[in-house]
């Protein structure tokens, strides 16, 4: 199996300074770190005055542009520019039907640098948080070939689907995630407000408590005593996991690799990476994009830093002039239906038409494995939360039905 060395996840940095024509510029652009960032802004011909990371909120609030809104903007674009409307026209037309002020403002930055003579490729590149590579390379493909209208619609269906997929995943995770926290709210409930009541009664028996009372009254003693402390621990706990995991390579890979083996989920969450891996590379394919700088992007769009890593493994083994095929069967990381499809699509020329077959099929998989999974999954947990609970009642009424088999 192919072994790649973990690739820097990229950081979008805030930039203004100067142009070719001495006129002050701004924007924003992904780089691995402020050198490269600079360099890639001295290539452009722009002399930086100020950069800066750009910080990465943990939670958003208020309006956001969603995925659904750049979806939204890049169909109507594509209407717009079949109907022959010019594209800083068609950008003001579509900021002025959004009610989202987040989604006003970006198309008032975009609508302002094609006014000023920049290509809306260019444009698009400033904001790499709203338009990822693939985005901004379908959109220069389109500008140079005079296919952007066509190319912008190809877009739009992609990031549905992507998108439609990647809510299925969601849901799937969904159930558990809420039960198991009903769970704790719940045994919280019943250590904090239920059990010291039938503390109370019990320090009236004056006899021993059975073993499962007496463990369970201690624990509703710590909770009480100490609730802060867990609720703050907690607290830290996840801000800590997530603050490593955006910043770590390692982590990300330790985790993301552990997500693919986690029993009933992991084959699902694998399942759909397949399918993006496969929708994306088809779009940049069959857009003219040639096969090495697909896979770039496609690794970076893989969602995961096991696929990704293999991609770029593929990536580096394609440039030598090895087959696609023979290049993903090394990695392991590809069931044999998709090899044998790859392989027939390089043999007769389909390979867009082969690869979109593949996501199709997985894009299917994944709405079944959902289905299945929510008619498995509920009853176990529901089992599991009975469990839970029940031991706690059965642990206060176990003194009860002592003292009554003494009477």
């Amino acid at each position: 199996m192919a072994k790649a060395k973990a690739k820097q996840v990229p950081l979008v940095f805030a930039w203004n300074g100067l142009d070719k024509a001495n006129r002050k510029a701004s924007g924003e652009l992904e780089a691995q770190n402020v050198q490269a960032a600079r360099m890639l802004l001295r290539r452009q011909g722009i002399r930086v005055k100020k950069i800066r990371k750009q910080a990465s909120p943990m939670f958003s609030f208020g309006n956001t542009v969603k995925v659904k809104d750049i979806v939204f903007m890049t169909r109507q674009l594509a209407t717009m520019i079949e109907a022959g409307i010019p594209i800083a026209q068609s950008l003001r037309g579509i900021a002025l039907g959004h009610e989202n002020a987040a989604v006003k403002a970006l198309l008032g930055k975009i609508r302002s640098d094609v006014e000023a003579g920049t290509n809306l490729s260019t444009s698009l590149k400033k904001h790499p948080q709203h338009f990822n590579r693939l985005y901004t390379s379908l959109v220069t493909v389109g500008e140079q070939s005079g296919t952007l209208d066509i190319l912008m619609n190809k877009i739009a269906g992609y990031l549905e689907k992507i998108e439609e997929i990647k809510g299925k995943v969601r849901s799937a995770l969904f159930y558990p995630a809420m039960v198991i926290i009903v769970a704790i709210v719940i045994v919280a409930v019943l250590l904090i407000m239920v059990i010291p009541e039938f503390e109370t009664l019990f320090s009236d028996f004056g006899a021993d408590l059975p073993s499962l009372t007496r463990w369970v009254v201690t624990l509703s003693h710590s909770v009480q005593e100490y609730w802060f402390v867990y609720l703050v621990s907690s607290m830290i706990g996840i801000t800590a996991t997530i603050f490593t995991y955006k910043r770590s390579t390692k982590m990300q890979y330790l985790f993301d690799k552990f997500s693919l083996k986690v029993p009933i989920f992991g084959p699902i969450i694998r399942k759909a990476i397949i399918a993006r891996t496969a929708r994306t590379l088809a779009t940049m394919f069959g857009a003219g994009i040639p096969l090495v700088d697909a896979l770039e992007t496609v690794a970076s769009a893989a969602g995961n830093a096991v696929y990704r890593d293999g991609i770029l493994a593929v990536r580096r083994d394609v440039t030598t002039g090895r087959s696609l095929e023979g290049s993903i069967t090394d990695t392991g990381l590809f069931p044999g239906m998709v090899i044998q499809m790859v392989a027939t699509g390089e043999e007769a020329g389909e390979l867009e038409r082969m690869l979109d077959k593949v996501a199709d099929f997985f894009e299917t998989e994944v709405d079944n494995a959902v289905a299945i999974i929510a008619s498995l999954v509920e009853p176990f947990l529901i089992i599991i939360l009975g469990v839970i609970v029940g031991t706690i009642v059965i642990a206060m009424y176990l003194p009860i039905f002592k003292l009554g088999a003494v009477f």
